[in-house]
């Protein structure tokens, strides 16, 4: 089922055995989450609109995640010495999928600082040797979704007409920081046209090397962290974003999947 995913552009990456365990314990799931992915879009006013934060195109995954099953949960574990507690922690996953076979957990790294990771993978690494799951998995941005946002946007706000400060507040995306719109008028200044210096700054700011993406990931399960819980690594695919707009969620529903 995973080939489905790698077939539609996306970055896959499993350790641990976790494929063949979700082939054989979780296969209906599994088919869930394939399914979701590759139905999933993003739209690119998303993306500026929300300075490149988790805006409605990650609201429509959780949704369609939550409605699936997926559900955000609290595992809380607590050692007792003679009767005696010692310890009480909690663990909060995003989506949680509980099955026959035991328990799969997901979080959508969107645009994260990258040390989020370290914390998923390690969250991972103790649930699993407490056999609270058989399976971690992260979603994140994929390495061609990374390299294409420069020239995404910048080809969207051509077709736009966005070509200037006035333009970007009268469609609502111009909250920004005052260093921000002073960078992109210094490069303005410099002969940049006004597209493609503040494409290459919004970037630059919002989705950098040091936000969650699939170079990161990668570079942590090669050191190990995470290890030995069975893990599903996805790396959503350039081939998502579209120009169309999208249907935002209704604002009650929680975004984890709960009434609000």
């Amino acid at each position: 089922m995973l080939e489905a995913l790698r077939a539609r552009g996306f970055d896959v990456l499993t350790r641990n055995h976790a494929e063949a365990i979700l082939a054989h314990d979780f296969a209906a799931e599994t088919a869930e989450l394939v399914a979701a992915l590759t139905a999933h879009r993003i739209a690119i006013a998303d993306i500026v609109a929300g300075g490149g934060g988790e805006s409605g195109q990650t609201q429509r995954l959780r949704h369609t995640l939550s409605d699936a099953g997926w559900s955000k949960h609290s595992f809380s574990v607590r050692i007792m010495v003679d009767g005696v507690e010692r310890e009480a922690i909690s663990h909060e996953v995003d989506h949680v999928r509980f099955a026959a076979a035991g328990r799969l957990a997901l979080e959508i790294e969107w645009n994260n600082k990258d040390p989020f990771f370290d914390r998923d993978l390690e969250n991972f690494q103790r649930l699993h040797a407490m056999s609270a799951i058989s399976v971690g998995i992260i979603v994140t941005r994929g390495r061609s979704m990374q390299e294409g946002f420069l020239p995404r946007i910048s080809a969207w706000m051509e077709a736009n007409g966005l070509a200037s400060e006035d333009d970007l507040d009268r469609l609502g995306i111009g909250e920004r920081t005052r260093a921000q719109r002073e960078a992109v008028a210094r490069a303005v200044a410099r002969g940049m046209h006004f597209t493609e210096a503040f494409a290459r700054i919004f970037v630059a700011n919002k989705f950098g090397i040091a936000t969650t993406h699939w170079r990161k990931l990668e570079d942590r399960v090669a050191r190990g962290v995470g290890n030995p819980c069975p893990l599903l690594l996805i790396g959503m695919p350039d081939g998502l974003i579209t120009d169309a707009d999208l249907p935002v969620p209704p604002a009650p529903r929680d975004l984890f999947g709960g009434d609000a």
